[in-house]
């Protein structure tokens, strides 16, 4: 499998095949790159409905060479620490930013949201957020108001009475337990619609069916997270071995 970046030519075929409704799985084949390349490339620079060949080559030329520009003085690279390879954090980063972005997520959203969750401390201030991404404080707030609308941070003073936003893990039990509550509305207003087209009719029969496997999945959510929870404050045992790796899901897109 080839390596190396994308060049200027394979960003057009990837714009070409794009424009035929082509699945990232196929124009990936076409290029002999892997699919998660085309996926990314895609999703960073403004989606399959608004990819440019010419404008996100440019991008990226202009991340490269922020990169090579050296940090300020006094401020240390968060990549150095305990040793960690740049680049490959680098990478980590955008294969986590993609991820979110196919969840949902706008994109400055989603790379705020995976500097939280990469840095060692968990939380940044404003100013700090718009150094590591380069991004201007409004881009910064207008992010943060999103995140925080959506219970994916928090935020708190510190003792200098700067706020600071922050991840942790009970932030992901309650996005569990959100989870579970916007299921429950689902199966309500599946259940509305059984008594309106008559109980006995085949929509209604599909909305009850709707409902029944809804309340199934969220009661099991609910018991899933009440269960797990604690461990998201165990401390990992170092003589555990590693799970096993999960057999890869087949590609939506195929």
């Amino acid at each position: 499998m080839p390596g190396g970046r994308l060049t200027q030519q394979e960003r057009q075929q990837i714009a070409l095949g794009l424009a035929d409704g082509l699945a990232y799985a196929e124009i990936a084949r076409r290029l002999d790159r892997p699919t998660s390349t085309v996926t990314r490339e895609v999703m960073r620079n403004g989606g399959p409905t608004d990819y440019r060949a010419d404008l996100a080559h440019r991008a990226t030329e202009r991340r490269a060479h922020r990169r090579r520009q050296p940090a300020p003085r006094g401020e240390r690279a968060p990549s150095r620490e305990y040793g960690r390879d740049a680049e490959a954090v680098r990478e980590y980063e955008e294969a986590f930013t993609t991820l979110l972005m196919q969840s949902g997520l706008p994109k400055m959203m989603a790379r705020v949201l995976t500097c939280l969750y990469t840095t060692d401390a968990g939380s940044l201030t404003a100013s700090e957020l718009g150094r590591r991404l380069q991004v201007s404080p409004a881009s910064v707030s207008k992010a943060i108001t999103f995140l925080e609308s959506r219970d994916l941070i928090r935020r708190e003073r510190d003792e200098r009475r700067r706020e600071r936003y922050i991840v942790d893990n009970e932030l992901w039990y309650q996005a569990m337990i959100a989870s579970a509550k916007a299921n429950a509305q689902l199966a309500e207003t599946a259940r509305q619609g059984v008594g309106i087209l008559g109980p006995d009719t085949p929509a209604a029969v599909r909305l009850e069916n709707i409902a029944r496997f809804v309340d199934f999945v969220g009661e099991s959510i609910i018991r899933a997270a009440e269960q797990a929870r604690e461990v998201l404050y165990a401390a990992p045992d170092p003589s555990a071995a590693p799970d096993p790796a999960p057999d890869p899901a087949p590609d939506p897109s195929v």
